[in-house]
């Protein structure tokens, strides 16, 4: 063997040795940021007066009815006698807990973060299903001195509403702004400064002021913390929805360069991303619930949200067939390893964008990208799936809430790429 073709197969293992560090050590950091995001906890206190519905309440962001397996217990008499956590169903990183009443034998005002661990939490929600009472304001003045974040709620509103209709010149938005108002008005009196009040029915999500509270509460918390808030919230609003999809597409990246970097390890074949492309896709699907557990019930809510508000059933509540019809984009309504397979190479085709993307995405990649499924195709395929995921989602929001037409309002830029 000549010296120049020594050489050349030293360069040839020394390139194959610098390669596999430099993918191993890509791949811990990246692996270690997804972890990050995964493991995020976010813990949500939810407090008041006794008989404020505060059980339901968690029930309804959990995405169950009070009958459900794993509801938290529901009653007409305060059944909460020390704080009991319940994780959210689809994000378990989530954690909403239920807090004795405040005022209650066992529970009295001036002690009353102390009992309950205040410390854990990221922020409180205070219930009533009346009026704010001076435990309430005592409570929120306290809060509001260990530094933390808190909203009053003012649950049970779809009964108020539903006694103003029997007035001759009823308005609800004038009926909700007075009591909204009142509520404000009598806080100050107590000394809570600016208090922020939502009026809200833990049965009719979609309606009065429960989508003011979710995007107040997106808007005042900040990085992973907000990201899974976003991805554990009802799909209830086409904002909701937009919002949680702007919010994935921020992750895309690091799963499209995972999957591109285990296409590049020799060790494994081409075909072992399919299954890692194919859990993400299904977290996804769930997100916006697509699953068949969602739409399940997401057809039993309808179900009951009729009943409860005194429409007739047959007319208002709609079928788990019927919401499946409005599934219409690709992956919605075929998400299989085959398909996926199929939108990836018809991605991957557009071989012309690879290197200007690369280059300047991740140039230290340039040349291990080219092999197997390219980080290209991977984020195409990603990106569009949350696309069409979203616009199913509101279909299903329309289809099950029976809205003619939601617009569609966004907080953030949109890019043809998105990093966080």
């Amino acid at each position: 063997m000549c010296a120049r073709e020594v050489l050349e197969q030293d360069l040839a293992e020394m390139s194959s040795v610098i390669q596999s560090k430099l993918i191993t050590e890509v791949s811990k950091q990246v692996q270690a940021l997804l972890t990050s995001l995964e493991t995020t906890t976010l813990d949500i206190a939810i407090t008041g007066d006794s008989g404020a519905g505060k059980s339901t309440f968690i029930n309804a962001l959990r995405g169950l009815s009070d009958e459900d397996v794993g509801a938290a217990m529901t009653g007409v008499t305060e059944t909460t006698t020390e704080p009991t956590v319940y994780q959210h169903p689809k994000i378990p990183t989530v954690r909403l807990w239920d807090l004795p009443g405040i005022g209650t034998p066992n529970f009295q005002a001036d002690q009353y973060l102390e009992q309950v661990g205040f410390e854990k939490y990221d922020f409180f929600v205070i219930l009533a299903s009346e009026r704010f009472r001076e435990n309430n304001a005592y409570l929120a003045r306290s809060i509001r001195a260990m530094n933390k974040k808190f909203y009053f709620v003012r649950s049970k509103i779809d009964l108020d509403i539903r006694a103003c209709q029997r007035n001759r010149n009823f308005n609800e938005e004038r009926v909700l702004a007075k009591i909204r108002a009142g509520y404000i008005c009598s806080l100050e009196k107590e000394g809570v400064e600016a208090p922020k009040v939502f009026l809200v029915s833990s049965f009719e999500l979609h309606k009065y002021d429960f989508y003011k509270l979710q995007d107040t509460l997106v808007q005042e918390l900040n990085g992973q913390k907000r990201h899974v808030l976003l991805l554990s919230l009802p799909n209830n609003t086409a904002e909701v929805i937009q919002h949680k999809k702007d919010s994935l597409k921020s992750h895309v990246w690091k799963k499209a360069l995972m999957t591109c970097i285990i296409s590049a390890l020799p060790t494994q074949p081409v075909h072992c991303n399919i299954p890692m492309l194919m859990d993400t896709l299904t977290l996804y699907q769930k997100n916006f619930g697509l699953d068949d557990e969602s739409l399940s019930m997401l057809a039993q809510n309808s179900r009951v949200s009729a009943q409860n508000s005194g429409e007739s059933t047959q007319n208002s509540s709609v079928s788990t067939q019927e919401l499946k019809k409005a599934i219409t984009s690709t992956l919605g309504k075929d998400l299989s390893a085959n398909r996926v397979q199929a939108v990836l190479n018809e991605a991957a085709s557009h071989s012309s964008m690879v290197s200007s993307l690369v280059t300047s995405r991740v140039p230290l990649l340039s040349h291990v990208i080219s092999g197997g499924i390219s980080f290209v195709a991977a984020y195409s395929l990603l990106n569009s799936a949350l696309d069409g995921f979203a616009q199913d989602a509101e279909r299903l929001l329309r289809k099950a809430c029976g809205i003619e037409e939601v617009e569609r309002q966004s907080f953030y830029d949109t890019e043809l790429f998105y990093f966080d």
